[in-house]
């Protein structure tokens, strides 16, 4: 005769290595939390790096908050929906946090994706403010009027280099298609100047 072996038995318990515990103690806390707690222990050690440039945990810290302020000023509220249209430059990062920092649902996008790809993500998630990249900045203006899309923010690939490249960068981006001008439009915002 048999005996069955149920969820219940945790028979996988006996194949844990010697002082695996059965159950893993985790930490409840918003992402946030843990940058700022960073920020406090490691304030000069770099969070993130970026074609050379260096950003530290301090600086990534203050960012995050700078934006989370403008968000709260622009009237994103908690819940409200924020898409994110950049490549993985540290605007990517700060402003995933700012976002999680004052409660909004951060909706990331692919920069590779179509116009109707990302008509349909603006418009599922209800998003009321965009970060792109410049490049991708005058497709986004010509997109908005078909969302909920109030503001959009744009930043440069070129806006964290380190010396020399970012002297190099305004005058050879735009040749090499690294960057581009965004056409004048109400509620488009440069990410440096809001920061």
């Amino acid at each position: 005769m048999t005996t069955s072996v149920g969820y219940m038995d945790k028979p996988w318990l006996k194949h844990y290595e010697k002082g695996v515990p059965e159950t893993v103690r985790f930490e409840e806390t918003c992402i946030p939390a843990f940058l700022e707690r960073s920020a406090k222990e490691f304030p000069d050690h770099t969070a993130l790096l970026f074609q050379g440039f260096k950003v530290t945990f301090r600086q990534l810290n203050d960012m995050v908050n700078r934006f989370s302020a403008c968000l709260k000023d622009f009237g994103i509220q908690k819940g409200d929906s924020v898409a994110i249209l950049l490549p993985n430059v540290i605007p990517c990062v700060a402003g995933y946090y700012a976002t999680l920092k004052i409660g909004a649902i951060a909706v990331m996008n692919n920069p590779l994706y179509s116009d109707r790809e990302l008509l349909h993500q603006f418009n599922d998630s209800g998003s009321k403010l965009l970060i792109t990249l410049d490049l991708l900045g005058n497709r986004m203006i010509d997109l908005r009027p078909k969302t909920s899309i109030k503001q959009i923010i744009h930043t440069s690939i070129g806006d964290y280099l380190p010396f020399p490249k970012n002297l190099l960068f305004p005058l050879v981006g735009k040749k090499k298609k690294l960057a581009a001008d965004v056409k004048p439009a109400p509620n488009v915002h440069k990410w440096k100047e809001l920061i």
